[in-house]
């Protein structure tokens, strides 16, 4: 890459450099939600297995200390189910504010690339209207001298 040579070509640097860095915070973001859904997931799983534990105990028949003690494991799982749900919600979030971030990150870089677009179609143009003065002049200097030796 080039060393920037306009302040504008600095600006759309730093910002592609934003856009980067929230891209790879969005990605870390999304990483820790997948993470989160499979441990509450997995934590389903298993409050489920042992449900059905519970049920075939009681159908084999099980003292009310042994039920009791199943029930409260359940209960505590449960609780660990809510904070989970919570925690995934939370991390949603953050992926949502991530998201946001990097959309924001992005329209300021195309907003930059618009404006360099511009000055370069802008330069182009110029370039062009002192190409055709360059090349008119030259018509000219030469029709001028072809003319008084074509009168003679």
């Amino acid at each position: 890459m080039t060393t920037p040579s306009t302040p504008l070509d600095t600006l759309i640097g730093l910002a592609r450099d934003a856009r980067d860095q929230a891209g790879q915070a969005l990605a870390g973001e999304r990483q820790s939600e997948r993470q989160v859904a499979g441990q509450l997931e997995s934590l389903g799983r298993y409050r489920l297995e042992y449900a059905q534990r519970l049920q075939q105990a009681m159908r084999d028949g099980i003292d009310p200390a042994t039920m009791r003690n199943y029930q409260r494991f359940l209960d505590s799982l449960d609780d660990a189910l809510a904070r989970a749900r919570q925690a995934l919600a939370a991390q949603q979030q953050r992926v949502g504010q991530s998201q946001a971030q990097w959309q924001q990150q992005q329209r300021r870089l195309s907003s930059y690339d618009t404006l360099a677009e511009r000055r370069a179609t802008q330069q182009s143009r110029k370039a062009q209207r002192q190409e055709l003065r360059t090349s008119d002049d030259l018509v000219n200097s030469r029709l001028l001298r072809t003319r008084p030796s074509s009168e003679s």
